[in-house]
């Protein structure tokens, strides 16, 4: 394991891909920042940050035979990462927002950006980004967004945080398939509870997410009874 710390970067995503692609990189390679200038989120969403407050690393695991048709156990892992490390911290209310938003009650304090280096059908290497509220507590206008100092009342160590969650990465590395994707559904936020959605239409409907199908699409019971399947973006979970 290698550590790169830049005062500033566009993304610390985008460097360590560059860097990916130009050498051979030691696995686990983290690259921290104190100041992410173009954060970004799922589905190129901005993601903003105070210097130095929060956790803003990416790390690269190399794969092998990793089938792209498997990529969302990768959220699987890194999501189960985040909340064990949360958890044991006594965060409260923890849950995962489908695909890979950490919340502490409706609160949003962890945003995942998963970007993976292909060769053909397969993930040669995958860069994990992960944006974790630590030590901020002035979010401005944004809404049911919170951090770990907020709801711990304390400013944490940024390092110690960075160690734990890559030593729970590599245990959730080692489990099987199915084993992730049981101990996904039972942290995800607001399954088998009726909620309020909205799809691309913005047109509102009620459904019960009832889990997540092997190519990450959240399924959706509708009034009918019918599951129906739905990619990022495609459906808001209005709560």
């Amino acid at each position: 394991m290698s550590i790169i710390k830049l005062n500033a970067t566009d993304s610390t995503n985008l460097y360590l891909k560059e860097l990916a692609l130009s050498q051979s990189i030691e696995d686990f390679t983290i690259v921290s920042t104190e100041l992410q200038l173009k954060g970004r989120g799922q589905m190129g969403s901005n993601w903003h940050s105070e210097k130095g407050k929060n956790l803003t690393i990416s790390i690269l695991k190399n794969l092998t035979d990793f089938h792209i048709q498997n990529q969302f156990n990768l959220n699987c892992v890194v999501s189960l990462a985040i909340y064990d490390v949360l958890y044991e911290m006594a965060i409260p209310n923890l849950s995962v927002k489908w695909p890979n938003d950490i919340l502490s009650g409706n609160h949003k304090i962890c945003g995942i950006l998963i970007e993976n280096i292909l060769k053909g059908n397969l993930i040669r290497s995958t860069i994990l980004g992960i944006g974790l509220n630590v030590n901020q507590t002035n979010f401005g206008t944004l809404e049911k967004v919170s951090s770990l100092k907020l709801l711990l009342g304390q400013n944490l160590e940024l390092n110690d945080l960075t160690n734990k969650i890559l030593e729970k990465l590599k245990y959730y590395f080692r489990l099987s398939a199915d084993d992730l994707k049981s101990k996904y559904l039972k942290i995800l936020f607001r399954i088998d509870k009726p909620s309020t959605f909205s799809d691309t239409k913005r047109e509102k409907f009620v459904g019960i997410i009832r889990g997540v199908d092997a190519a990450g699409r959240l399924l959706v019971e509708l009034e009918d009874k019918m599951i129906s399947k739905y990619d990022l973006k495609e459906i808001k979970l209005l709560y």
